[in-house]
């Protein structure tokens, strides 16, 4: 088993004047910081494969540390790579490539040309017969999906609007999230309409930032600073479909089954049931596919979390606080890996005014379709 050491963020911002490169470099000095170790006993660098290679390589980051790597992987990219790094470092830790592993990801999108809306031109298809037609946004995609799951399921505006405003109160007692206005019924329908039924609060935000998480042995983890945050069980999954379906061609439309089986990866490696798990943190880039996730990863049947989220508390104090940050929706868009940090955080018992009370047992999950990660994250 393995467990996380050492956290790091940059705070959350819709822009900075500063580049990703320095994001990420911050982020991972500030976890090994916390960690309490010196940077030399970084020995492994995880990443994503699809945006850090290109923006922040894993050889530069090295570079900077002054770090002599040993092992060094990549996998996915955006949420899922960010939740199911713990399966590679898992296996160098144990297989002894590496002893101490640091996973790292940035984003400068909220002040890069064409921000996350660009980031789908690298799929052909889309570039060439949806973006000229219209589908050139995340939002409108999701749109669609909320649409659907309304005239499928009787999903209501109201209930969108719930979530957001849910996940609103959790980022208010956060304190650091990006957006701190208060958020009610009212001021969600009369915020803008983005891609019908989506309104503003249903969309992500768009951020600059970064952050980077520290994993080693159980045994080697007893030596760091703080209480170890031990891996539980980690699955990933992956569709059969390409960048360029996803969104708009995936059949069921609503149902996203690499998180299913991620999920079950997961639990059966953590050796426990859902109803063991104290809070969760969902991949959230909209209010509509945190709702299809909630029903994917199991905590209810397809078409049931529109109730499922109506009897159920997902504040702070609630009876499964989910996104106890915030989320994508009202802390940072990071696409994910500030899911892990607040999991950690939350397994600490260091979330302030946040904090779950007596949190033991946290699941994260993240999307980058096709993919899925789950991790099993667990105190001591």
């Amino acid at each position: 088993m393995i467990a996380i050491v050492g956290i790091g963020e940059t705070p959350p911002a819709r822009k900075t004047s500063q580049d990703v490169r320095s994001l990420v470099l911050q982020a991972s000095l500030a976890s090994i910081a916390d960690a309490g170790l010196k940077a030399g006993a970084i020995d492994g660098l995880i990443t994503d494969s699809g945006i850090m290679p290109t923006t922040v390589p894993p050889q530069w980051l090295a570079a900077q540390l002054g770090i002599e790597l040993r092992y060094s992987a990549s996998l996915s990219y955006g949420g899922a790579a960010s939740v199911a790094a713990p399966l590679l470092a898992a296996d160098a830790i144990r297989s002894g490539r590496a002893r101490a592993v640091l996973y790292y990801f940035g984003v400068d999108w909220g002040s890069r040309p064409g921000g996350p809306y660009a980031f789908h031109d690298i799929y052909p298809t889309k570039s060439i017969f949806e973006k000229p037609y219209g589908f050139n946004a995340q939002p409108i995609y999701f749109g669609m999906w909320a649409r659907r799951y309304m005239h499928e399921y009787g999903l209501t505006t109201d209930d969108l609007a719930d979530i957001a405003i849910a996940q609103r109160k959790n980022a208010i007692l956060n304190g650091h999230a990006q957006q701190q206005k208060s958020l009610d019924r009212q001021s969600y329908y009369n915020s803008r309409l983005i891609a019908d039924p989506l309104r503003v609060p249903d969309c992500c935000l768009v951020s600059d930032g970064a952050a980077a998480y520290i994993m080693t042995s159980v045994e080697a983890a007893r030596d760091c600073r703080h209480i170890p945050v031990s891996v539980l069980g980690a699955g990933f999954a992956s569709s059969s479909m390409t960048g360029d379906d996803v969104f708009t061609q995936p059949n069921p439309l609503l149902t996203t089954p690499a998180a299913g089986i991620a999920a079950a990866a997961a639990l059966q490696a953590a050796d426990i049931s859902l109803a063991q798990i104290n809070f969760a943190q969902i991949y959230d880039c909209s209010t509509i596919s945190y709702l299809l996730q909630i029903e994917d990863v199991g905590f209810c049947r397809k078409g049931e979390g529109p109730d499922f989220l109506r009897e159920r508390d997902t504040t702070i104090s609630g009876d499964l606080p989910i996104n106890t940050h915030g989320g994508l929706l009202s802390y940072s868009y990071r696409l994910g890996v500030e899911h892990v940090i607040e999991t950690v955080r939350q397994l600490r018992h260091s979330s302030g005014p946040s904090q779950v009370p007596h949190a033991a047992i946290g699941l994260v999950g993240g999307f980058s379709p096709p993919d899925y990660g789950v991790s099993i994250l667990g105190r001591g």
